[in-house]
């Protein structure tokens, strides 16, 4: 008995450069309207607190007169940011960012990725927990505080820290929060006690999203805990680590105002001068809008190019970026 076998229809190719088909606009916004809605309060804060304050960058660009206004102020173009440039304090700024920015780093961004990776070998949970419930406490603290225990601690009279030294070394007594020499150390230690533990936190999220199973099979092919830790461990946070590298590097010309305000005196000026003081200096104290806003700027261009690029470099390594 002969069985007709017909080909089934031919269904119509797609039609080349063509991909799959759209959802209307309109369509998208209804199926997706609470979302969306949710997402309104984070536009709207955007909108009203980043973004529309953007227009006062003008007065960069002018002679900016309060009395007068965006519109009644002389218009300068780029003189502000030639005596930025040819002045006599950019180099000083400019390196004494840099050389905070460099310790930032070398010290303070690996800082959690160790300690989160030595938190994640505890196999004690109630140790663990107690641990970093230790290490959180100081990110609670304003810099009002941090600065204040700084000086109880370092400061020549009543710093215990620094009694302790000078019991043990001899010597006259040093007062180190006051020594230019000794602010950079101090301005990295603090920021090592106050942002390390609260920054482990995300590293710990990206570990505790390792699969189990993946250590069990190494230690069945008989690797140890240093090769688990460099196959397994490190290729697991890397590109955790690589978004955080890009977002701090949007940042590093950022240095924190609070903490470099209240440790800044009249003997480490020099080398405690930053460009957010700066700004603060020559713009609320001494009224140049025009020129503390034409250094902001010039921060601010410098910090999305650093981000772009650490985003392209962070492609052209083979990682994924940030965008």
């Amino acid at each position: 008995m002969a069985t007709d076998l017909a080909p089934p229809p031919a269904q119509a190719a797609p039609k080349p450069g063509r991909g799959p088909a759209r959802v209307p606009v309109r369509a998208a916004l209804l199926r997706y309207r609470w979302l969306y809605l949710m997402l309104l309060p984070g536009l709207v804060y955007f909108a009203v607190f980043k973004y529309l304050p953007m227009y006062g960058l003008t007065i960069a660009f002018q002679d900016f007169v309060p009395f007068l206004g965006y519109s009644g102020s002389e218009w300068v173009g780029f003189k502000h940011f030639e005596d930025l440039f040819t002045g006599p304090d950019f180099g000083r700024l400019l390196s004494n960012t840099l050389i905070l920015a460099l310790l930032t780093i070398v010290f303070v961004f690996p800082a959690p990725i160790i300690v989160a990776l030595l938190l994640n070998e505890l196999r004690i949970n109630v140790l663990k927990r107690s641990i970093q419930s230790l290490i959180y406490i100081p990110h609670f603290l304003s810099w009002t505080i941090v600065a204040s225990l700084t000086y109880l601690l370092f400061a020549v009279d009543f710093g215990v820290v620094a009694n302790f030294i000078q019991g043990v070394l001899g010597g006259p007594p040093t007062d180190y929060v006051a020594q230019a020499e000794w602010f950079r150390p101090i301005i990295v230690m603090q920021t090592l006690w106050k942002a390390t533990g609260w920054g482990t936190i995300i590293y710990l999220a990206a570990l505790a999203g390792v699969d189990p199973n993946l250590y069990e099979a190494a230690r069945m092919d008989g690797a140890g805990r240093a090769r688990q830790f460099w196959h397994i461990t490190l290729p697991a946070i890397r590109p955790t680590i690589v978004v955080m590298a890009i977002l701090t590097s949007g940042n590093l010309l950022d240095a924190s105002f609070e903490q470099i305000w209240l440790m800044t005196n009249s003997l480490n000026r020099s080398v405690a001068d930053v460009f957010d003081t700066y700004v603060y200096y020559v713009g609320i104290t001494q009224g140049a809008f025009s020129y503390s806003t034409a250094v902001g700027l010039f921060k601010g261009l410098a910090g999305v190019v650093l981000i772009f690029g650490s985003n392209w470099l962070a492609k052209r390594l083979g990682q994924r970026g940030l965008f």
